[in-house]
Formats: structure tokens, C-alpha cells, sequence
């Protein structure tokens, strides 16, 4: 998805620098993403402070930049818009808590267990739903409760200026990279519509983002169990989304640096963050692909590249919200348009012809579901297709070459998985009422997945017992052999037998 030539050494130079930068571009993210959840800016920011200066301290993966991201803001919007700010404080709190406990539980490693097609899906449903609700912006109010495209000038002006900010953002680079595309876009547009009067909607014209440092604030929600049957699918849902993306960020932050993160100190770190940023007034948040990709790529590596942004942030809030209102939400819009481009894995259309019809089918499903329900349920649904798609091609991949030995007996080679998937195809290898007297199946290269795979090699060795016939087994785990029951002396024990669990319950 991002190709950056990336320095493996780190530096407090690089790192002070490189935060800097990531500083000057989470303004207006912060901001933006803060109106996507429909909270004053403020909110936005003090979150993008909080989460990330302690993820940076107590994370799990240096060099990774969290804050506030618009795969939570999209969530948020809804439990804002019914309950209000205070719930949202404190479904951010319940989110930290469960993402703690995942920490502790030590969940972190079943990222690992996300297909890439799920991953691509992932990254492609999360654009389409910043795009999506960066189009609430084009509206305003109508006078009469409701909202209005624009129209006329007002629709033109927003265009062109949303345009401009993203042909700076796009060119710049390719000029000088002395500063953030973004940033400069933001004050070339800011600049131009105050020196030209232009009638467009700044940010100050929606909220102040005037403050200071944040203030403990325990949010006004009495613990009711309705209230939090109110908060918790919401925090579920927050926690989930908030640590898939983390998780997944920080697997391709490692692949770029040629290190590894640590997952489960991750988890702990993002729910820290987010129970004290829930306490504090902040929409919480998690780790942000892009802005990673930005540190990175500017020689960010070690735990100061995220602290300078942090603290570099929390200086913008304190000492220039004058600055900030001043932004026109064209800019902001536009800045969020190159983001979604940024995020979309343009290279997975080219490859849809070219992988699997299951791995396609599992891309374009999963960001279907995130644009239609969320991002948590859009992997879920993905992880378990991708498995149910690997059991059926697993099914079909067990076989065996039958022949005689000296002895006369006939010998079962079988190859392949053995598991709930692959039973039937493992039952019609064999003829026990035609076979000789005597039979030898060789499980060694074969595996025996599961209990339905057992109870499946039990079975076989009942119907050739039936038939009067003998049956050896070899090539079997120490743990299958104890298992088959009625198997007894008929399993052959060599040296070479291979060693492996199985997963059932019996031995619990």
C-alpha cells in the first residue's frame, strides 16, 4: 500500500524533526476528524495530544503515531448525535478498559491471523468512509431544522478551493519537501481567502477551538445499567476498530523498519490512552496509517518522534487556536480528500483480475460491510470468510496412492489436512469391503487437525474391523494415538512419527 525509502537508523535529530512535521500536518486532521464525530474541534485535538503522547511513552511500537482517526469518528458520530458528548466521554473510558484487558489477555498476536485481502478491504473501506462523510461539508443549513447542498457561488467557491488545496498538496512535494504539503496548502488557501474576502465557512464560524491545557473531567453519565447498555456496543465497537487498526499499522511500521513491534504492549498502551483521554475531554483515538507513513519516511524511529508531536500539538492548542479558526473548511476538506487517495489501495483494482476469485470476493466484500455497518464487523466478516474459503480448498486437497507391499497387504499413502472440512473426502480413499486382508495407512504425510479428523480415523478403523480384517495405523502423532479409542494395538509406533497437538477438548 506504501512504498517509502525509509533510513534504518535512528537519531534525536530525525526523531525531533520528523515530529515536528507530524505535528504541523495532525492540525487539521485533528480538526476535521473532530467535525466527522460532530464534537467541537477542540475535543479532536486534545485527544490527537493525549493519545499521542502516551501511546508514544507506553506503547508498544516506537516510531508509530496514534491519535484521533476517522475509522473511530465514524462511530462516534451517532452515539454524539443521540446521547450527546458526555456519553461519548464515557464510551471512550469503557473502550480503553477493554482494550487494557485485551493487553493483559494478551491478544495482540490474532492480528496475524488477518488474511491480506482483509487487510486491503480494510484500508479501501476506511477511505470510502471518510469520503463519504467528508460530504456533509457541501451542506448547510436550510433555516428549517434540515440541511442543503449548496448551490450557486457558495458551491463553486468550495470546489476550487477544496481543488487547490490538493493540487499544493499533490505538487509541492515534487519541488521541495522542506515543509509539510499539507500545511503549506492549509496557509496558502487560509491566506487567500482572508486577503481576497472570500465568502466561505472557516472553522470559527462552526466552533471556537480557543483553550488550554486540558482539565480532569469525569464525564456526567450516572452508572445506570441502562446507560451503560447504552455505551458498551459502542465501546466494543470503538475498542475493536481502534486496535485492528493499530495492530495492523504497526505490522507495516515494522515491515519498513525491519523491526517488530510489541503487540500486547500496544493494546495496554492505546487503552491507557484512551481512558485518560476520556477522562480529560478527549474523543480518543488510535494509531493513524498516514501519519505513521509520514514519520517514518522523515527518519522518525524511537519514542521522541511521537513525543515532539504530541507536545508540539498540545503548543498549537495552547498558543495559536486564533490560527486555527481562521482555516477555511474547504482546506480541511481538501486535506481530507488527499488522505482518502492516500489510504485507498489503488493497486489492489489492478490485481483483481489477477488473485484468486476468493481473495477478491473477500476485498470488495469487507469494504462493503465497513461502508455499510463498521470497521470491526467488516474484518470479522472477512477473517471468517477467508477461513471458511481455506477449509473448502483444504477439503480437496486430501489424497492417497494405494499398492501392494511384499507382504501382499495393502498400503493407504495419505497426504493432506485432516479436519471437519475434509472428512468425506478422506472416507471415499477407501474400499473396505474390496480391500485385502491385510491394510496399512500411513498417516506421515498427513495431519490430523482436528476432533472431527480423530473421530473420522476412528470410525475408519471400526468399519475394517466389521469386515474381519486387519488394519494397521502408522505415522501418527503421540497425541492421535491416545485418542482412537477403539484403535488399540492396531497403531504402529516408529521413532520417526511426527509430534503435534490436536485441538480438542478430551485432553482438557
Amino acid at each position: 500500500m506504501f512504498e517509502f525509502f525509509v533510513r534504518k537508523s535512528a537519531s534525536c535529530k530525525d526523531d525531533l524533526l520528523s515530529g515536528l512535521t507530524v505535528a504541523l500536518a495532525l492540525v487539521p486532521e485533528a480538526v476535521a476528524f473532530a467535525f466527522v464525530a460532530g464534537v467541537d474541534p477542540l475535543v479532536g485535538l486534545y485527544a490527537a495530544f493525549m493519545v499521542g503522547l502516551i501511546t508514544a511513552v507506553a506503547g508498544g511500537r516506537p516510531g508509530m503515531i496514534s491519535g484521533a482517526t476517522g475509522a473511530l469518528a465514524v462511530v462516534m458520530v451517532d452515539l454524539v448525535a443521540d446521547h450527546g458528548v458526555e456519553y461519548l466521554f464515557a464510551a471512550v473510558v469503557l473502550m480503553g478498559i477493554i482494550q487494557i484487558s485485551a493487553g493483559v489477555l494478551r491478544l495482540g498476536k490474532f492480528v496475524r491471523l488477518i488474511p491480506h485481502p482483509v487487510m486491503l478491504g480494510f484500508v479501501n473501506g476506511l477511505a470510502i468512509v471518510i469520503f463519504l462523510a467528508q460530504l456533509g461539508q457541501f451542506k448547510q443549513a436550510d433555516g428549517i431544522g434540515g440541511q442543503q447542498w449548496l448551490q450557486g457561488t457558495q458551491l463553486y467557491l468550495m470546489l476550487g478551493l477544496v481543488l487547490l488545496t490538493m493540487a499544493i498538496i499533490h505538487f509541492l512535494p515534487k519541488l521541495t519537501r522542506a515543509i509539510p504539503s499539507s500545511l503549506a496548502a492549509i496557509v496558502v488557501v487560509t491566506a487567500l481567502a482572508h486577503g481576497l474576502s472570500l465568502d466561505t465557512r472557516m472553522v470559527g464560524d462552526l466552533a471556537s477551538v480557543a483553550g488550554g491545557l486540558p482539565e480532569f473531567h469525569i464525564p456526567m453519565v450516572s452508572l445506570t445499567l441502562e446507560n451503560i447498555l447504552t455505551i458498551l456496543p459502542y465501546s466494543v465497537i470503538l475498542a475493536a476498530i481502534g486496535l485492528i487498526e493499530s495492530l495492523m499499522t504497526m505490522t507495516l511500521v515494522d515491515e519498513l523498519t525491519e523491526t517488530r513491534g510489541r503487540g500486547n504492549r500496544e493494546c495496554i498502551g492505546q487503552g491507557v490512552a484512551n481512558v485518560v483521554t476520556g477522562f480529560f475531554g478527549g474523543m480518543g483515538g488510535c494509531a493513524m496509517i498516514g501519519q505513521s507513513m509520514i514519520n517514518i519516511s522523515s527518519g522518525g524511529r524511537g519514542r521522541l518522534s511521537g513525543i515532539t508531536a504530541a507536545l508540539s500539538l498540545l503548543a498549537f492548542i495552547v498558543l495559536a487556536s486564533g490560527l486555527i479558526e481562521m482555516i477555511p473548511l474547504a482546506a480541511l476538506v481538501g486535506v481530507m480528500f488527499m488522505v482518502v487517495i492516500g489510504t485507498f489501495a489503488w493497486s489492489s483494482l489492478r490485481i483483481l483480475h489477477k488473485i484468486p476469485r476468493s481473495d477478491a470476493l473477500v476485498l470488495i466484500l469487507v469494504s462493503g460491510v465497513t461502508v455499510i455497518s463498521d470497521l470491526a464487523v467488516a474484518v470479522a466478516v472477512g477473517v471468517v470468510v477467508s477461513a471458511l474459503v481455506f477449509a473448502w480448498e483444504s477439503a480437496k486437497r486430501v489424497d492417497s496412492h494405494a499398492q501392494l507391499d511384499d507382504q501382499g497387504a495393502k498400503v493407504y499413502k495419505l497426504s493432506g489436512p485432516l479436519f471437519f472440512g475434509s472428512i468425506r473426502s478422506f472416507y471415499d480413499q477407501f474400499t473396505p469391503y474390496e480391500d485385502p486382508e491385510q491394510v496399512v495407512i500411513d498417516f506421515t504425510r498427513a495431519r490430523v487437525c482436528d476432533h472431527s479428523g480423530l473421530e473420522a480415523v476412528s470410525s475408519l478403523t471400526e468399519r475394517y474391523l466389521n469386515q474381519g480384517k486387519k488394519l494397521r495405523l502408522k505415522g501418527l502423532s503421540e497425541e492421535c494415538r491416545t485418542l482412537l479409542d477403539n484403535a488399540g494395538s492396531m497403531v504402529e509406533v516408529n521413532l520417526e512419527d511426527p509430534r503435534y497437538r490436536v485441538a480438542v477438548d478430551k485432553l482438557a
